[in-house]
């Protein structure tokens, strides 16, 4: 197999599992490398504070991705303004074979001007706003339009990255992978889509989602 080069763009305030979920699939490819870049090299606080991620490259020196990966998280509000994040993301997605995100790194993609008259999903709280950019939204865990592949909220990354995997590598290569990191959720409650879960939940969110998603 080829080799597959998979950049996953880091920024301030970004959510840790819609980075780290997809690259625990994605970085078990043969013949994979990931690179985690940002506009400046270094640590990227996470959303919580407690935890950072670090890019090891700043997006200048990485051209040709084969992959892009773009992860959500209340630091997205931050980067809805054309610049040089999204300048890197019209670049990579041009020579990419895929460009996915998770959760509100569809919105990322999105104010790039990268989902025009593509289905796409995000975070159920965020899903009104894809229509604005241009896509259509849709509600499903994982959604591939073309070579464009979103995921809905967090965890949903997992299997955008399963998904991905699949796609590249065959579904035995998935399946193998998904057996490595025993990807074999059974949740303690039926609460994890706003179609099932409590009333009590989904209202609470909605009324925190400003500060949620946008982090103000």
């Amino acid at each position: 197999m080829d080799e597959i080069t998979i950049a996953v763009l880091l920024y301030d305030r970004l959510t840790a599992l819609d980075a780290v979920g997809p690259y625990e699939v994605l970085s078990r490819l043969p013949g994979a490398t990931v690179t985690f870049v940002a506009e400046t090299a270094g640590p990227k606080r996470t959303d919580t504070g407690a935890l950072a991620l670090t890019a090891d490259a700043a997006l200048s020196e990485v051209a040709d991705p084969t992959v892009v990966l773009v992860p959500g998280g209340p630091g997205q509000s931050a980067l809805m303004d054309d610049g040089p994040v999204h300048e890197w993301l019209r670049a990579a997605h041009e020579g990419s074979t895929w460009t996915t995100s998770v959760c509100t790194g569809s919105l990322i993609l999105g104010a790039a001007g990268l989902l025009r008259g593509v289905r796409a999903t995000t975070h159920w709280l965020a899903l009104d706003q894809l229509a604005a950019l241009g896509a259509t939204p849709v509600e499903e865990r994982v959604v591939v339009d073309g070579k464009v592949v979103t995921a809905a909220g967090v965890s949903a990354g997992i299997d955008m990255g399963l998904t991905l995997a699949a796609e590249i590598a065959g579904p035995e290569v998935a399946q193998t992978i998904q057996l490595g990191i025993e990807y074999d959720p059974r949740p303690p409650f039926n609460a994890g889509s706003p179609s099932c879960a409590p009333s009590f939940a989904v209202d609470f969110l909605r009324s925190q989602s400003r500060h949620v998603l946008q982090g103000g």
